[in-house]
């Protein structure tokens, strides 16, 4: 069988040895040096022309962890965001409402954190003109399922709430996710149906089947950055008590194993998997299963890419497409 070293697009080879090997099995070390490292980077970001505000938020009685980043103008006295704030500006609802954006990054559910994605949400602030929220999720093993995605759905509902007083269109409001991310974001498309209504759900790189039973999963057991072995832990650790592949575990944990008619009614979706990637024929497989149950779908494979290799290499010509 061809070896993924074939099929690798020559303008990633040259990132191959400089590539962390993620370690899921001794993941406190390794989370402290990925949080230590996307936190110099994101010191290093120009955030001219945004308010980027870190902050707990409430809803139900439920707190959050979230970043958020607004236009300048949208907060211009200067006054931080309290909820006292909020309630005494909720009467005024701004003359332009803006799309919001709410993000959930990467980490295989382990690491990751708002810093590790913060200068493509400026970017997306800025380009988009929109409202962005960050979420800052709790992590596993220490926190596993349902806990990540109970915050995601009470950083939502805080957005919905307060969506008046930050200037946000509620018939504007999308989720984005990023490899764990994505599994994030398909739960809570799936969690909040009939609740809140999302207009679009981004997927990248989305972690949907704890099975690891696709063509591409048995292939893929040393690409870079994520392998089934990988996967592997990082299923544990999200799972819990719930032991991966067995039949306990529900489709707000695994979104690839929700049926047809559980994926009916949800938001239209952006799909993108990675060639070189074990999780790209389970991505594919959630496009086509959300599309067969009447959901709008546009979903993109691009070849000889790994993993993250987009931010690997961001000035690629297959990281500049996707």
């Amino acid at each position: 069988m061809t070896s993924w070293r074939d099929l690798l697009d020559p303008d990633y080879a040259e990132a191959l040895g400089r590539l962390p090997a993620v370690d899921f099995v001794n993941y406190a070390a390794f989370r402290a040096a990925s949080d230590a490292a996307g936190a110099t980077r994101a010191a290093q970001v120009d955030t001219a022309g945004l308010s980027v505000e870190d902050r707990e938020v409430w809803s139900a009685g439920a707190s959050a962890r979230v970043r958020v980043y607004r236009g300048d103008g949208a907060s211009a006295d200067g006054e931080a965001l309290s909820q006292s704030a909020l309630s005494q500006r909720a009467q005024s609802r701004p003359a332009q409402s803006q799309p919001a954006l709410l993000h959930l990054h990467g980490g295989g559910f382990v690491c990751g954190m708002p810093d590790s994605s913060h200068a493509r949400m400026v970017e997306l602030a800025r380009e988009l003109g929109v409202v962005v929220v960050s979420v800052d999720y709790r992590r596993s093993p220490e926190h596993p399922y349902p806990a990540p995605l109970d915050d995601c759905v009470t950083a939502l509902r805080w957005l919905v709430d307060n969506a008046d007083v930050l200037g946000v269109d509620r018939d504007r409001m999308a989720v984005h996710g990023e490899s764990a991310g994505g599994t994030l974001a398909a739960a809570l498309a799936l969690r909040v149906r009939g609740e809140i209504d999302l207009c679009f759900q981004y997927l990248s790189v989305p972690i949907t089947d704890d099975r690891l039973d696709s063509p591409s999963q048995r292939r893929f057991t040393d690409t870079p950055i994520w392998s089934r072995a990988v996967g592997e832990v990082a299923w544990r650790h999200y799972l819990g008590e719930l032991k991966p592949g067995s039949d306990d575990v529900p489709i707000l944990a695994a979104p690839g194993r929700a049926g047809v008619d559980e994926l009916r009614g949800l938001p239209p979706a952006y799909i993108a998997v990675m060639e070189l990637d074990p999780l790209c024929d389970e991505g594919l497989a959630y496009a086509a299963a959300l599309a067969e149950a009447g959901v709008s779908v546009e979903a993109h494979r691009f070849p000889g890419a790994f993993h993250a290799a987009s931010t690997s290499v961001p000035d690629a010509v297959v990281s500049r497409r996707y």
